[in-house]
């Protein structure tokens, strides 16, 4: 249960999803009964239905940020920067420049040192301030315009390793659009609360009209998303930290649900990191903001998530502990290979779980 190699198993390349789906609630969605192990196949439409009117969707409406940045330094050669803790920025004015500073990985064919200089378009530019280890360095970007503005225009969308995109913008899909959820309001994440990606405003729209609550908080998701598990006895792996905020409304509400015994229905792991973080023994949450570094694995006790919306992770991550701590692991891998039998799409851009 606690070793890595547990979380194993074979997916072929083709079933890893590169674009989205043309309609967001077209995609496939698999339900796992997670006391009986038994599945049933739908579309992701079809949620509303499966919700029940008293229940609380609980969804994150973090938004991902433009946050990689190619360029040049000063001497010439080519230099990459991504950000990875926008939330945790400074802001400035220093004369008619807009200074904006924050932690950043950082690629160049030479290690950079301190003060160096990179420069983008638009007169974007960075210099190198510290050095903090593994590739992580304070960067202070400096534009003739508001920062954001100037990411806005600059900035890429920083997509998974695995799914492919040309240099070449005209070449690629419209990933800022897509890889974002219809309710993404608070900048901050360098990926996409992924399960989220499958909601349109009608869809919500229609399970508001049922009855079902929904209510929001912001876990940004950081770039340790995608970082290996290297530790074989999972239980040694230190888990990436994230900035979280839950207000004292949406508190509330939640916990006033849970005591009413009405579910709790997470839209993905980083909503249920978060709730899960903010639980007492009673399953109560309190409002606050912070850096959540709750890692969960089989053997956890839920306090307060009832139900499940995801996508399908990737062997041998965190995401699939979670779930395999939520479902049972034998459960969920045997959904997993039905999925892949049925040829299913997986990972970011892929098809959705719904586990209860």
């Amino acid at each position: 249960m606690y070793q890595l190699s547990d979380y194993d198993y074979d997916l072929p390349e083709q079933l890893i999803a590169q674009v989205p789906a043309a309609d967001r609630k077209g995609s496939r969605l698999l339900a796992l009964d997670r006391n009986t192990g038994s599945v049933s196949h739908h579309r992701f439409s079809d949620i509303a239905d499966m919700l029940s009117p008293t229940d609380v969707l609980v969804v994150n409406d973090t938004r991902v940020i433009p946050g990689r940045l190619l360029g040049r330094k000063s001497t010439g050669g080519k230099a990459e920067v991504l950000l990875i803790d926008f939330a945790g920025g400074t802001r400035e004015k220093q004369g008619d420049r807009n200074v904006f500073a924050c932690q950043c990985l950082v690629k160049s064919s030479k290690k950079p040192g301190i003060d160096t200089e990179i420069l983008f378009e638009a007169g974007l530019s960075a210099r190198i301030q510290h050095h903090h280890g593994e590739g992580v360095y304070t960067v202070l970007f400096s534009s003739d315009q508001p920062f954001e503005k100037a990411l806005e225009q600059q900035g890429r969308v920083p997509l998974p390793p695995y799914i492919a995109r040309s240099e070449n913008r005209e070449d690629s899909p419209d990933d800022k659009n897509t890889y974002q959820t219809v309710y993404a309001a608070k900048n901050g994440a360098v990926a996409a609360p992924t399960a989220g990606l499958h909601f349109t405003g009608d869809l919500l729209a229609a399970i508001r009209e049922k009855g079902v609550e929904i209510h929001a908080l912001t876990l940004h998701v950081s770039y340790g998303t995608f970082m290996p598990v290297r530790e074989n006895d999972i239980r040694n792996h230190k888990i990436h930290t994230e900035r979280y905020h839950v207000d004292e409304k949406t508190a509330g509400r939640i916990n006033a649900a849970k005591k009413q015994g009405r579910r709790i229905v997470a839209v993905g792991t980083t909503s249920v990191r978060t709730l899960e973080y903010l639980a007492d023994e009673n399953g109560n949450i309190s409002a606050g903001s912070g850096s959540c570094d709750l890692f969960i694995y089989p053997g956890y006790r839920f306090r307060i998530v009832d139900k499940i919306i995801t996508n399908f992770h990737l062997p041998k991550s965190t995401l699939l502990m979670l779930v395999s701590a939520f479902a049972g692991k034998g459960k969920i891998l045997d959904a997993y290979q039905v999925a892949i039998n049925e040829k299913y799409r997986f990972y970011s851009y892929g098809d959705a779980m719904f586990i209860g």
